[in-house]
């Protein structure tokens, strides 16, 4: 008898998984590109500029494509609907990141293995191909999904939520303020042409001090500070090894096993490049902020409130967290904040109509004997909506960042396999007719200054689901700060040809990496001389 339940059992079971294999080969998997047999689309995948190509693909195959390169399931996403209706709605199984195997991603080493290793030698550990690589998954935004990036994520969120926000208002504003004072001369009476390069620059240490500052209590004077070109590296390091498609053993993650003396494996050497600069530069913040805490001098910072809420409980285990927290702060908001103040300045060299509305309507709101704060950002509708369009046409991340989905899926009767890397066009979701009207045209009055409206680019712009940043009201408010301090008290012009008139610049989106920025342009930056005494304004 017990057998023959047995028996009846181990056939429904059989005949159930049967059945389930059935039914999935009846579902089809998304449209894409053609496959080899063996190494799939790996022809087919781009190497830069990738949102472009997906961008055109989505007239051939829709808003949900399907590529395999070398068994790699990757899917693009199109359409900004789907993408909250999957990364969204199934967040819980739409949230982790890519096993990606480049000298960005290589995840062997497990966080039980990383978590109970001794900080000091948490980065010398060689037991595994994963920790001989960058290891740049060890901050938050690129952590697989589990208790340790939840642990990273709620220190850095509990510090930067909205109402934890407001208690940097004061550095935001003063920093924007030092910005302005830069470009235009410590007297404030510059007017001079700007390469885009050399204006960079200036944004850069802007942005970097108040990170710098709000992180761990460490004021940036000079743009030669040795943590702020360790910093600087390290994005450019982060953008360039995280671009999908750029690096052979992502395809092919067998290759990291092969010696570095095999030609083709250049690849390990910048692995250990990136990593050395990594761990050297979080290490070293860290230890300055724990050492002028220790002192009684340090400034109050992110870094400084969470270690003296903890007292005389800090463990080893925390000031892993926290470090890795901490720097992904700073990584999370350089370049990205950068690449939207460049974009904002180049699309007031090219509207100069939009930026006269822009500066009118803080004249009108702030007056003219202070500069514009924080306090003011619900009154400045009309600044706001520039900002947001900025965003909107000049995306800093046009692909996003990777998620992977964690088991088989079907939507929309498409067939999703498990271990699908995740890629969604942000750049096509910005652009998509079907919810921006001309959305080739650079046009802030859509909004209508309706916080709605702005809220869809919000929505796209700062990612999906629980990979949301965590850091984007901060973001918009430093954002916010450069841009209207600028107005009020700058003049932002193209320089003009032997005839006068100013000189056409077309210029559009470059970057090899995740981060991109604009192209080569030139501006000139003049103050508004009725406005300059705004400077003297104390916030």
């Amino acid at each position: 008898m017990n057998f023959m339940i047995v028996l009846f059992c181990s056939f429904l079971v059989i005949a159930l998984l049967a059945l389930s294999a059935l039914n999935k080969t009846k579902i089809s998997l998304p449209p894409g590109p053609g496959r080899w047999p063996v190494i799939g689309s790996v022809f087919h995948m781009p190497k830069h500029y990738a949102w472009s190509t997906f961008s055109r693909w989505k007239e051939l195959y829709g808003n949900i494509i399907y590529l395999n390169v070398v068994g790699t399931p990757i899917i693009v996403i199109n359409s900004s609907s789907i993408a909250r209706d999957l990364l969204d709605k199934r967040s819980s199984i739409y949230s982790d990141r890519p096993h990606l195997v480049s000298d960005l991603f290589l995840l062997e080493c497990t966080v039980t293995n990383q978590i109970n290793e001794p900080f000091d030698n948490y980065y010398d550990s060689e037991k595994v191909m994963a920790c001989e690589l960058a290891g740049l998954d060890q901050a938050f935004p690129l952590k697989q999904y589990g208790e340790a990036w939840r642990a990273q994520r709620r220190l850095v969120s509990q510090h930067l939520s909205p109402s934890a926000i407001p208690r940097y208002y004061t550095t935001q504003q003063n920093e924007a303020k030092k910005f302005v004072l830069r470009i235009l001369g410590l007297e404030g009476k510059g007017n001079r042409t700007w390469a885009s390069e050399a204006l960079k620059k200036e944004i850069e240490l802007g942005i970097a001090a108040t990170i710098f500052s709000v992180t761990y209590g460490y004021q940036l004077t000079s743009a030669d500070d040795t943590f702020l070109k360790q910093a600087i590296r390290m994005m450019d390091d982060f953008s360039r090894t995280t671009e999908p498609g750029a690096w052979i053993v992502d395809t092919i993650p067998q290759l990291k096993y092969i010696p570095s003396w095999v030609p083709g494996s250049g690849f390990l050497k910048t692995a250990r490049d990136v990593r050395s600069n990594y761990e050297d530069v979080i290490k070293s913040l860290f230890k300055w902020t724990k050492e002028n805490l220790d002192s009684g001098n340090a400034s109050p910072s992110i870094c400084s409130t969470a270690l003296s809420a903890k007292g005389t409980y800090v463990t080893r285990i925390l000031e892993e967290q926290l470090s890795f927290a901490a720097f992904s702060v700073l990584g999370g908001g350089l370049d990205t904040n950068i690449s939207v103040l460049m974009s904002f300045v180049l699309a007031m060299v090219l509207h100069p109509n939009i930026q006269k509305q822009a500066q009118a309507e803080i004249d009108d709101v702030v007056g003219m004997e202070r500069l514009p704060g924080l306090d003011d950002k619900a009154r400045l509708p009309f600044v706001r909506s520039l900002i947001t369009e900025v965003m909107r046409f000049y995306p800093a991340v046009p692909l996003g960042l990777p998620h992977c989905l964690q088991q088989d899926d079907v939507y929309n009767d498409m067939y999703l396999p498990k271990k699908s890397i995740i890629l969604t066009n942000v750049w096509y979701m910005l652009h998509d007719p079907e919810v921006f009207d001309k959305p080739d045209v650079f046009n802030p009055y859509r909004y209508r200054g309706l916080e709605s409206e702005m809220q869809k680019v919000a929505d796209i712009t700062f990612g999906f689901g629980r990979r949301v940043c965590p850091g984007r009201y901060f973001a918009e408010n430093s954002i916010f700060s450069m841009v209207t301090t600028l107005l009020a008290t700058c003049d932002i012009m193209s320089p003009l040809d032997l005839s006068g008139k100013p000189y056409e610049q077309k210029v559009g989106l470059m970057g090899s990496g995740t981060i991109v920025f604009p192209g080569p342009f030139e501006c000139i930056i003049k103050p508004r001389s009725e406005c300059l005494h705004r400077l003297d304004h104390e916030h």
